[in-house]
């Protein structure tokens, strides 16, 4: 009899033990073999989601970039084209009001540069232009809804 309940006692005891094994697996209790697993799995994704975060703010301060040299390209470009357009206007003042030398070669060489000008620099506004409109509009509205002066609420932390 005495050696039934011995028995008894190391089965209780067992049981209990395995029973509280089981406890701490399912509540998150420290020592559980699953438990590692899960925070190990967390773990691997929250990494994986900073990593996404860095790059998709690299990304955005990248666009925010590209968007500032495109506006001081197109700014430049527009001081340029004033002043290539008063030098063409000048050009062709200068060839229709000065035909006093011998058969007009100043005269119709200050016409011809006037004219190859005036189309150089209508090109060159047709560039700004497309450069504005498919460069810098797309990635505004790309970054942020609007403007990169951070107004948007969703963008401040940028």
């Amino acid at each position: 009899m005495e050696a039934v309940r011995k028995q008894a006692t190391k089965l209780r005891e067992q049981v209990a033990k395995q029973q509280q094994d089981v406890l701490k697996r399912f509540s998150g209790g420290v020592g559980g073999s699953d438990n590692g697993v899960t925070n190990e799995a967390e773990l691997l994704l929250h990494k994986k989601l900073e990593k996404l975060y860095i790059s998709t703010r690299a990304g955005k301060h990248f666009q925010r970039d590209i968007v500032r040299g495109v506006e001081g390209y197109i700014v430049t470009g527009s001081k340029q084209i004033e002043i290539g357009t008063k030098l063409c206007e000048d050009a062709r003042k200068y060839g229709a009001d000065n035909t006093c030398t011998s058969s007009g070669t100043l005269s119709k060489a200050a016409l011809s540069y006037s004219m190859a000008r005036a189309q150089m620099e209508k090109e060159r506004d047709n560039l700004l232009k497309a450069l504005e409109t498919q460069v810098a509009e797309p990635f505004k509205v790309n970054g942020c809804g609007g403007s990169f002066g951070g107004s948007s609420p969703s963008c401040s932390a940028i």
